[in-house]
Order: structure tokens, then C-alpha cells, then sequence
């Protein structure tokens, strides 16, 4: 019997070589039972979760793998944990990951125990029902002790987080040499950029331009490319700058199968004076708290909440947006309104432009071409339309089809030998599983000639795999293919030249990659160049075209426009 083994530990333990870490006892003590029942571990399916909650069912990796092979059938028939909690600590979505496994024809024993899992009738449901029950209570009792043990350590004024920007994390060592905690100490140099930004903006600076001339200056940002707006919104509003500790603002909850994080409110936060940590004078943090309320007061809002027009979560107004790149820095191209127009009949009119140019600066990007955003839709929906004339994409498929078929003729004699050779590593497979089970070999050997024997089976199934692709080209009615191609290219064109919510899904079926603009300029004509793919796989679908066959924009499809 194959068997496979999930192993999870909820905590990182650095500094702690593999060797030691629980994730590898446990898969040891698993394959140890394996062993002893006589079954042949796979080594392709160990799945690892180390430093991951039980709660967690969304972002577990290993998890998700495990759960993944299970269709269409599972390349195993027993799975080994070493007790029931490893696979969660959440009732419901444990117990149904269990029952999807057990569904899918998946044993699955416990090696602490020695003890499967069974949920054939009302009683195994109750006894699981029950464990879950436990291992829940277990993961709030843990929350609680490690909810107590950062309270303690705020009262402390002992680090509780991450590294904050004008401070060093200094490590507080015990008697004998381990750790007992860690503060916080002002960093004089990273400090003295925290006071000019708040001077800045108290004499009415702009975060934008904040963020601009920190990067002209080559500042060092806390992290990423360069400063940005919100980077120096998030300090402006810090009170550890002011000289307080504000710690329990926010609080992890399970949601959906996933850690999210919600605000507590007000009532709950614990402020904690630290005068030590002060680097910003109180009269100086009262005049930029005057100007942000200021500022606050300009937007419209439904209690703290911004009031604006409601859109789809991760869905842009605008056609382009997420589909298209600076060539310049590689980074996005988003919208921004610009004034337009004669001095009479001036008006707002969004404009395409490279957000890092913007919001961090020509220091971080020097692309600082704005185009109108009409003129930018307009020519390249027409470029995909002059690219996808069926005569272009009928000649595409023409050269794909006549390459695959004459890829076939020259390796029909090779799908026999294929065969023939599965066959034969199929029988070593049985002899070595064979004699594991009995003993007749050493099981180091035999591990190491069933991994050799095991890669030479996948390498050979993957080759007659393309083979077989292969061999539905010839029985292709070519004609068929052409009508069906005109049928979709229409559809495609029809659409992109509808409402912007469908042009943005067709776009996402097209493209093999962000289409790059290039700034160009000549005189006072100023604008991009663009430079995109297309694939015509997704256009036509099914299984014929399974060679990423693409068309690629010819030179003619790098246009200059005017804004």
C-alpha cells in the first residue's frame, strides 16, 4: 500500500537545524509506522506545514497540496499524521477535510495512537466531533496565554511587533545568555528623518512631495523602492513618535477558514507613556495633527469612512489599468486626472501614467509621460483588432498544424518503444515494492532504486503524453477550425468594443503578459509606444493548440500618439 504523511507545527523555530525541527520528527516517526505495517511511503507526497496555525486552512500550502491530489484520484491509498490536530484545530473545517479525504478512498491512521480514523458510522462522527472539540479549546488557550504574554510585555514597553523606522531593536539578555526580550532604542539618524518629515509637512508640504524629495535625496526608505505617500501618511499618524506606546489596536480572527484582523474598539487600547522614545516634540506633532485634521475635513465621509462610489473588489474603471507596465522601471500604469483643454472649456480628464513616477519620484522612475487615456484605449483595442483578422490567425494556424503533424509522422515508431519501456519500469517497480515488503533487500537500497526507477516512469509518461497530443492533429477537420476561429475573433471584437467590465475580461483571455509602454518624444509630441502578445490558445480553446502558440505585435503595432 502507497502511503503518504502530512506533518504541521503552528510555530517557526528558528535558529534550529532541520534535523531537529518537530515537522521532521514527525515525518521520521511516520515513515517509522509506515515501515512497520509494511507500506511503501511516496516520497512526493510529503506534505509540510511548519509555522502555520491550525486554524489556518486557506494559506497552508502543504495543506492545499494534500487536499489537491486528491482528484481526480489520489496517487495514494493511506495517509499517516501523528495525531489529529496536526490536520487543524477548528472544528468544521477539520472534520470536513477529513471527510473529503476518507470520501476520496484515503485511509488514515494516527501513529501515536496507532489508530485509524474512521467515519462509518454515528459514533465515529461523535468521537471525531469530540477530538475536534479538544483541539479547538487547546488553540484558545494557547491564544490566551500568548494574548497574556504580549500584555505583559506591553506593560513592559518590551517589543510586541516588528521593527519600526527610527528605532533599533535592541535584545535584553538573561543570565544565562538566551533572550528574555527585546526593546526599542531611538536611531539618531533614522530619528532626525522622522522630525523633517513632520516639519515638512506642519509648513504645508505635501506627502507626495514629501516622499519625491526624500527619494531625490536617496534617503533609505524602511522598505521597498523608494518613499511613497502612504509610507509617510502611516508615520505622520505613529504616536510612538510622540513618546507613546498604543498596543491591542487591532485584534487575528479566524474567518472563512483564514487568520484576518479586525479593529478593537477604542475602549480596548492600551496607551502606555514612554518618554525615552520620544522623537518628535509635542508642539510639533499638535501642528501636523491641526493639518491632517485640515486635510480630513476636504473629503466627504459616512462616519471615519470615506464616502465615494462603490466598485467591484479588484476591478478597475478603466480599461487598462493592471494590464499594462512602465518599460522604464517595470512598475504599474495607473490613472490620474489632468486638466485638459482650452483656457476657456478646461476640464478634469483621467490620464494614464507610471504610478511609481508619481508617488515616489524621478529618482525611483524617470517616465514622466501622461497620456490621455482615451487616445491610449482607443489604439491599442485597435492594434488587438488589425492582429486578430482571421486571414492573420487562420496562416498561424496553418504553420502550427502542419508543424505538429510533421512533428507526428516522425515519431510514430517512438509511441511503441514508449511503451514497451513503461511496461518494463511498471515490473521493476513491482519487484522492488516486493521485496521491501518481504525483506529480501536492504531498504536503503531499495529506496534509493525505486526514486530511480520512479523518475524514469514520469519522465516516460510525460513523453508519450505530447505523443498522444500528437496524434489528434491528423483527425483536426481543418475547415471546421477555420469557421469556429471567424465565429470567436468576431465575438472577441464585438466585445472589446463594449462596456469597459467586458473589454477588461476579454483582455485577461488575450494577453500573455502586461503589454509594456515605452515614453517616446519628438518635439512637443509627447506619449508610449506599447508592445504586447497575444495568445491565440485562449481564442480558439480545446485541446489542438496546446503548444502556447502566440502572435506576438509586429512592428506596425508600436504606434506614437498625441496627448
Amino acid at each position: 500500500m502507497i502511503a503518504a504523511i502530512y506533518a504541521r507545527k503552528s510555530t517557526e523555530q528558528n535558529g534550529v537545524g532541520d534535523e531537529e525541527k518537530s515537522v521532521t520528527r514527525q515525518i521520521e516517526h511516520a515513515k517509522a509506522y509506515a515501515a512497520r505495517k509494511g507500506w511503501l511511503v511516496d516520497d512526493d507526497h510529503l506534505y509540510v506545514d511548519d509555522g502555520i496555525s491550525g486554524a489556518e486552512f486557506v494559506k497552508r500550502p502543504g495543506f492545499i497540496r494534500l487536499m489537491n491530489a486528491l482528484a481526480p484520484r489520489p496517487p495514494f491509498e493511506a495517509l499517516v499524521m501523528s495525531e489529529e490536530s496536526r490536520l487543524g484545530r477548528e472544528q468544521i473545517e477539520t472534520a470536513y477535510a477529513l471527510k473529503q479525504i476518507t470520501d476520496a478512498g484515503v485511509r488514515v491512521f494516527f501513529y501515536l495512537e496507532d489508530r485509524e480514523r474512521t467515519l462509518d458510522n454515528a459514533m465515529d462522527k461523535v468521537m471525531l466531533s469530540l477530538t475536534n472539540f479538544a483541539s479547538e479549546m487547546e488553540r484558545e488557550k494557547a491564544r490566551q496565554r500568548t494574548y497574556d504574554a504580549m500584555l505583559r510585555k506591553a506593560k513592559a514597553l518590551h517589543v510586541t511587533g516588528g521593527k519600526v523606522y527610527g528605532y533599533d531593536n535592541v535584545e535584553v539578555l538573561g543570565t544565562n545568555g538566551t533572550r528574555q526580550s527585546v526593546t526599542r532604542r531611538v536611531n539618531a539618524e533614522q530619528a532626525a528623518v522622522v522630525r523633517r518629515i513632520f516639519e515638512l509637512y506642519a509648513a504645508g508640504t505635501g506627502m507626495l512631495t514629501v516622499a519625491h524629495r526624500l527619494n531625490e535625496e536617496g534617503v533609505k526608505p524602511p522598505r521597498g523602492r523608494g518613499w511613497a505617500p502612504s509610507a509617510v501618511r502611516e508615520m505622520l499618524h505613529r504616536p510612538l513618535y510622540r513618546g507613546e506606546v498604543v498596543w491591542n489596536r487591532s485584534q487575528k480572527i479566524v474567518k472563512g477558514g483564514t487568520k484576518k484582523q479586525r479593529k478593537r474598539p477604542e475602549a480596548e487600547w492600551l496607551t502606555l507613556p514612554a518618554p525615552e522614545l520620544r522623537v518628535v516634540s509635542e508642539e510639533l506633532w499638535q501642528r501636523v495633527k491641526v493639518r491632517l485634521e485640515e486635510r480630513a475635513a476636504i473629503f466627504p465621509r459616512l462616519g471615519k469612512k470615506l464616502a465615494g462610489r462603490p466598485r467591484f473588489q479588484d476591478e478597475s474603471a478603466y480599461l487598462l489599468v493592471g494590464f499594462v507596465r512602465c518599460s522604464v522601471c517595470g512598475g504599474p500604469v495607473g490613472t490620474e486626472s489632468r486638466a485638459h483643454g482650452s483656457n476657456g472649456a478646461r476640464q478634469l480628464v483621467p490620464h494614464y501614467a507610471c504610478l511609481d513616477n508619481r508617488r515616489r519620484g524621478a529618482a525611483i522612475c524617470a517616465n514622466p509621460v501622461a497620456l490621455r487615456q482615451d487616445i491610449l484605449d482607443r489604439k491599442i483595442l485597435g492594434a488587438i483588432a488589425e492582429v486578430l483578422q482571421p486571414e492573420i490567425l487562420e496562416r498561424a494556424v496553418e504553420k502550427a498544424l502542419a508543424k505538429l503533424s510533421y512533428a507526428r509522422s516522425h515519431h510514430g515508431s517512438r509511441r511503441t518503444q514508449l511503451e514497451r519501456e513503461l511496461e518494463d519500469a511498471q515490473r521493476k517497480l513491482d519487484r522492488l515494492v516486493d521485496a521491501l515488503a518481504d525483506g529480501s533487500l536492504p531498504a536503503d537500497e531499495i529506496k534509493g532504486r525505486l526514486g530511480a526507477e520512479k523518475a524514469r516512469k514520469t519522465a516516460l509518461q510525460a513523453e508519450l503524453t505530447k505523443l498522444e497530443r500528437l496524434g489528434g492533429i491528423a483527425s483536426l477537420d481543418i475547415g471546421h477550425l477555420k469557421n469556429t476561429l471567424r465565429e470567436r475573433v468576431s465575438d472577441v471584437t464585438s466585445l472589446l468594443g463594449s462596456h469597459t467590465a467586458q473589454a477588461r475580461q476579454m483582455l485577461r483571455k488575450l494577453l500573455v503578459n502586461k503589454i509594456e509602454l515605452e515614453p517616446v518624444g519628438r518635439g512637443r509630441e509627447r506619449g508610449y509606444r506599447f508592445r504586447g502578445a497575444l495568445c491565440i490558445e485562449r481564442l480558439i480553446g480545446g485541446e489542438a493548440l496546446q503548444t502556447s502558440l502566440s502572435m506576438v505585435a509586429p512592428t506596425g503595432f508600436e504606434p506614437v500618439f498625441q496627448p
